[in-house]
């Protein structure tokens, strides 16, 4: 395999330097970003072996902290919403950035770590080429208390499967829900929608929330009978704009949390697969996280403009963001999130191309 090589990139308006590395593994090429760890390219052959970028970026870098925040990044110091900006941890009750309609904390708060420039190396072992990052995290950085050492590695293996490995060691008792941001389109960025995209959930429960986005007090609901049941292959465009009491809060599509059947685990289990007839490529999701976060992009409006040159409309990808349930941290019910002293937070995510 080929060493991952480093370049300049850009200059943000602020004048922050950010380099790009490229790197690549059993026939698929990943270009990564030292602003937020940022995964912003992934070139992935169909079933020709005709490669196309499949993950969603913007051509203009400036856009990466405005409208096209969050495309590919790394999430934290929590992915997905806490409610009311509320930490209880440690015995205290933590006021955390606000970032979402002044409510609630999204992604981490207003300068959360997709925000930041993370230092980084090229990493080569006989089984994988990719790039460690490494950032640090200040006590009281958006009010999360602790200071927090996080590590994340994107590799690939000679079957061309990109692994996310995160590590994090904290000073204080804290909370963690590191996901990585990516827009998938299995056709090729700038394609058009996804809702021909073919999707299965390893999961027989979903998350309600309210009109926040935040989890409903009570069990999960089961799939059966909803439009929220992949347990078999089913187009993302079949249940889009119904009339779903759930779907109409999030502008009739898809907004939520799914319970992988598994739970937590130690070794990366199946979480999902989506395919794309036409093209024959698919995606093999597997985690060692409890829950899916499955996001169908219903806000893209045209104003962000991909490598393609084409603009982003309603559903141009979609988002599975392997993490711990939304407000874990105000939901006893929920599996924790706390880590703490001493001890080391650990999460794989592996995304597994292939075509037929």
């Amino acid at each position: 395999m080929l060493e991952a090589i480093r370049e300049p990139w850009t200059r943000l308006p602020d004048g922050r330097q950010v380099d790009r590395w490229t790197f690549s593994g059993g026939g698929v090429s990943a270009q990564m970003l030292t602003l937020g760890a940022t995964l912003s390219a992934l070139q992935v052959p169909d079933r020709r072996g005709r490669p196309a970028n499949v993950v969603l970026s913007a051509a203009d870098p400036a856009q990466l902290l405005a409208q096209a925040r969050y495309f590919g990044a790394t999430v934290g110091r929590y992915a997905n919403r806490i409610a009311g900006g509320r930490l209880p941890v440690g015995g205290t009750e933590h006021r955390l950035s606000r970032n979402e309609n002044g409510r609630h904390t999204l992604h981490g708060g207003a300068e959360g770590f997709d925000t930041r420039l993370w230092e980084s190396r090229a990493v080569r072992e006989s089984h994988r080429t990719g790039v460690e990052f490494r950032l640090h995290s200040a006590h009281d950085d958006q009010g999360f208390p602790g200071e927090l050492d996080v590590t994340v590695t994107y590799a690939l293996d000679p079957g061309g499967a990109l692994a996310i490995i995160y590590q994090a060691v904290a000073t204080a008792p804290t909370v963690i829900n590191l996901t990585n941001h990516a827009y998938f389109n299995l056709a090729g960025e700038g394609s058009g929608d996804v809702l021909d995209h073919l999707l299965r959930i390893e999961a027989d429960h979903y998350s309600p929330v309210d009109q926040d986005l935040i989890p409903l007090p009570g069990p999960p609901a089961r799939v059966a009978g909803t439009p929220f049941d992949f347990t078999a292959p089913r187009p993302l465009g079949r249940s889009i704009g119904s009339d779903d009491p759930q779907l109409q809060l999030t502008a009739g599509s898809y907004d939520h949390n799914w319970l992988l059947r598994e739970g937590t685990t130690r070794i990366p289990r199946p979480a999902a697969t989506l395919w794309h007839p036409a093209s024959g490529r698919r995606l093999k999701c597997l985690t060692t996280e409890p829950g899916l976060q499955v996001y169908t992009g219903t806000h893209f409006d045209g104003s962000v403009r991909g490598p393609s040159g084409r603009p982003y409309l309603p559903f141009a990808g979609v988002a599975l963001e392997t993490q711990h349930f939304p407000d874990s941290p105000n939901r006893p019910d929920f599996p924790s999130t706390v880590l703490q002293p001493g001890r080391t937070y650990r999460s794989t995510t592996v995304y597994r191309f292939s075509a037929d």
